[in-house]
C-alpha cells in the first residue's frame, strides 16, 4: 500500500496517492505510520494548490511538518530530508504568492519522493 502510494505521488496522482497512503497509515500500528501520514498530507497540499485552495494547502503543510519532523533523514528508503526540503520550497513559494496569485504557482516545484538507493521515476508533475 505504501509503495503504491509513493508511486502514485511520484506520478502526480495526489488524490489516489492519498487513498493508498491512508490505507498504509491505517494498517500500520508502528511509528512509521506517521511517515505515511506526513507524505499523504504533502500530496493533499499539492492537490489543494492544483485546485486553487491556498488556505487548504497551507494547512496541510503545517500538519505534515509536525509528522515529518520526528523522522531521521532517511527512513524505509525514503529520503525524508529531501521531502521536507521540497515541500518547504513549495510552501514558501505559496506564501510569497499569497491566495490572490495562487494561479501563478509553478507546478515544476512539485518533486517526486526521493528514495535512498533507489532511482526515482516520474517527476511528480501532474499532466
Amino acid at each position: 500500500m505504501a509503495e503504491e502510494g509513493i508511486r502514485l505521488f511520484n506520478a502526480g496522482d495526489y488524490f489516489a496517492a492519498h487513498e493508498a497512503l491512508e490505507a498504509a497509515w491505517r494498517a500500520d500500528a508502528g511509528p512509521v505510520r506517521n511517515l505515511y501520514r506526513g507524505i499523504l498530507q504533502v500530496g493533499v497540499g499539492y492537490l489543494h494548490i492544483l485546485r486553487g485552495n491556498y488556505t487548504g494547502a497551507r494547512k496541510m503543510f503545517r500538519r505534515c511538518r509536525v509528522w515529518l519532523a520526528v523522522f531521521p533523514n532517511h527512513c524505509r528508503t525514503i529520503d525524508v530530508a529531501q521531502l521536507r526540503k521540497d515541500f518547504e520550497a513549495v510552501d514558501s513559494t505559496l506564501a510569497r504568492l499569497g491566495p490572490e496569485r495562487i494561479g501563478e504557482f509553478d507546478y515544476r516545484l512539485f518533486k517526486p519522493i526521493a528514495r535512498a538507493g533507489v532511482a526515482a521515476s516520474g517527476r511528480g508533475i501532474p499532466t
